[in-house]
């Protein structure tokens, strides 16, 4: 049938990028490779799943030192270099860390694991659902979309992330703007305290403020990013199976 064909081109395709290093996100140590079943195949479930461990990590182990530095840099005033707290990013790190200690690096870390997760959560999802309903691809059928295609699906799959953690978004840069826990600028003491203050004080649309700025920014950028790597894939993919046309999927039922 189509549907088994299709799941055998697809582990086939799968594990032969994975054997030549070719695609290094379908590695069985990330989040998808873990969840995909022995055909290798992933539910939707498990690419939920997946999106939302991957954003984690990356919340982790990168985004919040580096978005630290940046709002603490963002949020100064004043044109005299000299009178501001922090001269550039590095000098902003090692004050950081020298006045608020490591955990000042990571402030506002569970609203930007929250965030982030969520929103690769939400694009790794609405990313494969708009290939298959809008061109009818399959991952691992050996089809490739164009440029146009896949920027079509990376641009609307990127809508629905900034939607779903505009609240995170909103409270993560709250409280990474604050200085060291106990000073008088410290407004929120976590992100349950934000969560509930920022609506009762401000009003509930307050949650959402930068969504505008947010989805003129991130839409467009996954677009870019869809069109590259869905090329890159797309190339190898057909570079397999023209050495292996017995894996092409069948149009037959």
């Amino acid at each position: 049938t189509v549907t088994a064909s299709r799941v055998t081109a697809g582990a086939w395709l799968r594990n032969r990028l994975q054997s030549c290093n070719i695609c290094p996100m379908m590695n069985c140590p990330c989040p998808q490779g873990v969840l995909r079943d022995r055909d290798g195949k992933l539910s939707d479930g498990g690419r939920l799943a997946a999106g939302f461990a991957a954003g984690i990590t990356e919340a982790l182990l990168v985004v919040t030192p580096f978005e630290v530095v940046k709002i603490r840099l963002q949020q100064q005033k004043g044109l005299d270099h000299h009178q501001l707290k922090y001269r550039n990013p590095i000098h902003c790190a090692s004050t950081i860390l020298r006045e608020e200690g490591l955990r000042g690096m990571w402030s506002g870390a569970t609203p930007t694991m929250m965030r982030n997760g969520t929103n690769q959560m939400c694009l790794f999802w609405a990313k494969n659902n708009v290939d298959k309903y809008l061109w009818g691809k399959h991952e691992g059928d050996g089809r490739q979309l164009t440029a146009a295609q896949s920027m079509t699906s990376g641009f609307t799959a990127a809508f629905l992330g900034p939607c779903a953690t505009g609240p995170m978004d909103v409270i993560k840069t709250r409280m990474m703007a604050q200085g060291k826990k106990g000073s008088s600028s410290v407004q929120y003491s976590s992100m349950l305290d934000a969560l509930i203050k920022i609506p009762q004080q401000e009003g509930i649309r307050a949650l959402w403020r930068g969504l505008l700025p947010r989805l003129m920014r991130i839409p467009p950028g996954q677009a870019i990013v869809w069109a590259v790597s869905d090329q890159i894939t797309g190339y190898f993919e057909q570079r397999e199976l023209r050495k292996h046309p017995e894996f092409r999927p069948s149009t037959q039922s």
